[in-house]
């Protein structure tokens, strides 16, 4: 059994970065597990081209139950799997979250977590192209760029949005999302900039870190209600790994609290339904599931400037001198807006594909064309991850429970809506032809019954660990990021998050990452931001 100071569980957007951070201190010694492999495929690289690796060994592959809400459907729930985690997967769009996202949490018991808290943490992280600023650091490792593909499609979205009555905004992070524009990604010269690329590759070469792939973890191990090490598998021959310090979790919201339940940490009498031997009643594993539920409109297109078979060897030859469509990460542009005039912030997020997108992004486009995405930011609605299986190679059941709430579905409602209008209003109205998945009309009905025939995820799974106050008996962690009832143990990813932010989550998991960091090192967290009313989301 090898012996080292931290195993982290997952390298993932969260894992790589505290790989980085806590192998700064040279006489730490660390261990970075990964499910997965390398992230050697060239087409993790290229960020137009991830839907190519859904359904591949790089993918958890994961699906819901039937979701009641949905037509009884299960929704495809695509994991990266592979050093990067999602981030080698994703769309790359740079969003923090509103800034009223992490003063609820604070407000909720999540101390030291508000909006003024975090913001320096991601400064930090960040090499933004535009520079340094009082909201945008320059010169982090995590590479955030101006998109390079600026399909026309995208840019008739946001003038088509303007003429239709919602304002530009050049910078979604400036602390005020309202508004369309282009999105920032994570990207550099083209290339994708996963936090494997960004965060891990580089200090690769540190003697105190180790990177074991290919090795599933299906076992916290803990002693006297203390973690001491993991048991994983790889190829089917057990191992054994050995924290003097800690054990950080860093599976993300679908297997984090899988593997969390399989180590004995959950509801009892699930544990002894499962003949798992209790090691800690915690009682809101797996609970508390939240995302962004996101429906589409497809047309098809006339003019033939769409990324329909847009891999092609031309375009592979741009790509690799940093132009080129192949550089677009499908999602170019969007924005926020809000649906009743009482909401303190954005209720529904746009994104612009300038792509037929259709059937959960699993079946090839047939033409060109477009689709144009809503998605409700701040979903009331809770679903649940549990362990149906003793075998801990078995997949987790996840029901999202989509749309439970009546106020999602009026949330989304709202959303196609301004989406059907924008989609009417020139100049995106020139590049729309036929129809192909749309509303059959523009009646409450119609487009009640589109969003339940096609409405999926939008990849932004969270909550399923939730950090919580003291007197939060379903909080699974406390403000460090540490399990309840056991000791040298902590679960540092999306999970944790008490709700789902408003906006893609990527950005906001590697910030909690950054600070969780300097939580584990026993180092003062970095000096709160003077966030000024120009900073706030709040109109």
């Amino acid at each position: 059994m090898s012996t080292y100071d931290y195993v982290i569980v997952g390298a993932g957007s969260a894992g790589c970065v505290l790989a980085n951070r806590l192998t700064e201190d040279p006489d730490v010694s660390v261990l970075l597990i990964e499910a997965g492999g390398p992230d050697t495929n060239d087409l993790v690289h290229i960020p137009a081209a991830f839907g190519a690796l859904f359904r591949t060994d790089q993918d958890w592959d994961h699906s819901t139950v039937w979701e009641p809400n949905l037509d009884n459907r299960r929704i495809y729930l695509p994991r990266g799997k592979m050093l990067g985690g999602s981030s080698s997967i994703n769309a790359m769009i740079y969003i923090r979250g509103n800034p009223l996202d992490w003063d609820e949490w604070a407000a909720e018991g999540c101390d030291g977590w508000s909006y003024a808290d975090v913001l320096p943490y991601f400064i930090r992280s960040e090499d933004n192209e535009r520079g340094a600023s009082a909201v945008h650091g320059a010169g982090g490792e995590l590479r955030v760029s101006e998109p390079r593909s600026l399909n026309p499609m995208a840019a008739a979205f946001i003038a088509a949005a303007q003429a239709a009555g919602l304002p530009a905004n050049p910078d979604f992070n400036s602390g005020v999302q309202d508004g369309v524009g282009w999105y920032q990604v994570t990207q550099r010269e083209g290339k994708r900039g996963s936090t494997a690329v960004s965060f891990l590759h580089p200090i690769a070469d540190r003697p105190n870190l180790t990177v074991e792939t290919h090795v599933q973890v299906v076992k916290v191990l803990a002693e006297q209600g203390r973690a001491t090490g993991v048991a994983g598998l790889r190829l089917g021959e057990p191992l054994e790994f050995r924290a003097e310090r800690e054990v950080l979790v860093c599976g993300g919201a679908y297997n984090s609290p899988q593997l969390l339940t399989l180590s004995g940490i959950g509801r009892g009498e699930e544990l002894e339904a499962l003949q798992i031997e209790q090691v800690a009643e915690v009682p809101g594993v797996g609970m508390n599931l939240s995302d962004h539920p996101n429906a589409g409109l497809i047309w098809s297109s006339p003019h033939d400037v769409s990324l329909f078979e847009a891999l092609n060897d031309e375009n592979l030859g741009e790509w690799m001198a940093g132009r080129g469509p192949l550089t677009s990460n499908v999602g170019e542009s969007g924005g926020f807006i809000r649906t009743r005039d009482d909401l303190a912030a954005p209720d529904i997020q746009f994104h612009m594909v300038p792509a037929v997108f259709a059937q959960e992004g699993l079946v090839p486009a047939q033409e060109h064309g477009l689709t144009l995405a809503a998605c409700v930011l701040k979903p009331r609605s809770r679903g649940y991850v549990a362990v149906g299986s003793p075998d801990p190679t078995a997949k987790p059941l996840i029901c999202h429970n989509y749309l439970e709430d009546p106020e999602d579905l009026a949330a989304l409602v709202a959303g196609v809506r301004v989406g059907m209008e924008i989609l009417g209003t020139a100049p995106l109205s020139d590049f729309a032809g036929a129809p192909l998945v749309v509303p059959a009309s523009d009646s409450d009905e119609d487009i009640v019954a589109h969003i339940r025939a096609t409405c999926q995820t939008l990849y932004h799974p969270v909550g399923t660990c939730k950090m919580g106050a003291d007197d939060d008996a379903m909080a699974v962690v406390d403000s460090a990021c540490r399990v309840r009832g056991v000791e040298g143990l902590r679960v540092v990813d999306a999970s944790v998050m008490p709700s789902v932010p408003r906006g893609n989550t990527n950005a906001p998991v590697i910030a909690l990452a950054e600070r969780a960091a300097d939580l584990i090192r026993g180092k003062s967290p970095l000096a709160a931001a003077d966030v000024g009313a120009g900073d706030r989301a709040v109109a």
